[in-house]
């Protein structure tokens, strides 16, 4: 049975982006990393993951790989069937020879007069060794392309949750402390988990859906790569009677009967404090009173928007239903549009 190719290797089609094939190979590295993995081939793997991505993710590499998956040598052996191109027996370790593919490309003019070199092949080894002539061996192949391809991109995976804060918190600023299970990487590779209590500032003015961001808090990194980050989105908690919009805010206010027929001035406590409110004379229920800058104190600060609920009170006494009997009588003139 052929060897598998490079798209199969990386499991990925043969007409993958080069966003895919990146993504995949990411996710093969830090599954088959020797500090994570417990497969026993994982360093054949490995050398396997990076030697198909590493002619894969090369443009002019890739194309000259696909003409060969495409050349009429085909099924004579080897990944794809080109005399073992890409195989785990490169550098002397079985069936694979270098003459092979002399004998099919010729001296190095396959692809049109000069533009393949042997250096081109070598170069495309994640293990990289040339035999007994030197060259890359398994360690800096992998260095290059496994643990050593670079501390940020062996970073750990970010992590996002969410946290509730209160709508007056919002307004002033405040400390949380949240509790978390933080992975840590412990130095046989593996990764424990510890509790850990985080202390977060909410910034003033952060208004609902926003992030606020944990560096170094989320997922442990690989090889010696950094933790993630955690990212943390804001949930603001409020009472029933206030609606949010943006750095807007909403609030119902109810009034008597009277407040808004004669109009009055009350005192309201809003998240943005106790505020004294003149009520128009005539208001009716569902009008708005806007305060200017009075909503969340954003960059931009937002506005807050009284909406007026005129409530009836309960005629429980003799009294109360003598008034609303005269209150009758007294507009017994007016007309309303049902």
């Amino acid at each position: 049975m052929a060897e598998k190719n490079y798209y199969d290797i990386l499991g990925v089609k043969k007409d993958a982006s080069d966003a895919d094939i990146k993504k995949k190979y990411r996710k093969l590295v830090r599954q088959y990393h020797p500090d994570v993995s417990d497969d026993p081939n994982a360093d054949n793997k490995i050398a396997e993951i990076n030697n198909a991505y590493e002619t894969l993710r090369d443009k002019d590499k890739r194309a000259q790989y696909d003409a060969m998956l495409d050349n009429p040598f085909a099924g004579q052996g080897g990944a794809g069937g080109f005399g073992g191109f890409g195989s785990q027996s490169a550098g002397g370790q079985g069936g694979f020879r270098w003459e092979d593919i002399k004998d099919q490309f010729g001296d190095g003019e396959a692809f049109g007069g000069g533009g393949f070199r042997f250096d081109d092949i070598f170069s495309a080894f994640g293990r990289g060794a040339r035999g007994q002539t030197g060259g890359r061996t398994q360690s800096s192949g992998f260095d290059q392309f496994g643990s050593g391809f670079g501390a940020q991109d062996n970073k750990g995976q970010d992590q996002h949750a969410e946290i509730t804060v209160d709508l007056a918190s919002v307004y002033s600023g405040d400390d949380y402390s949240i509790k978390l299970n933080v992975p840590v990487r412990q130095p046989n590779g593996s990764v424990d988990y510890e509790n850990k209590t985080l202390k977060i500032k909410i910034p003033k003015g952060i208004t609902d859906g926003k992030q606020i961001r944990l560096a170094g808090q989320g997922a442990a990194g690989m090889g010696g790569g950094k933790n993630g980050d955690l990212f943390l989105k804001v949930k603001i908690s409020h009472a029933s009677n206030i609606r949010i919009e943006g750095a807007d805010v909403y609030q119902t206010v109810n009034i008597a009967p009277w407040e808004a027929a004669l109009g009055d001035k009350i005192n309201v406590s809003t998240p943005a404090g106790t505020l004294g409110v003149t009520i128009p004379k005539n208001s009716k229920s569902g009008s708005n009173l806007r305060l200017k800058g009075k909503g969340i104190p954003a960059k931009q600060a937002g506005d807050l928007y009284l909406t007026l609920n005129i409530v009836n009170p309960d005629i429980s006494s003799e009294t109360a239903t003598k008034a609303y009997e005269q209150l009758k009588q007294a507009f017994a003139d007016t007309s309303i549009n049902r």
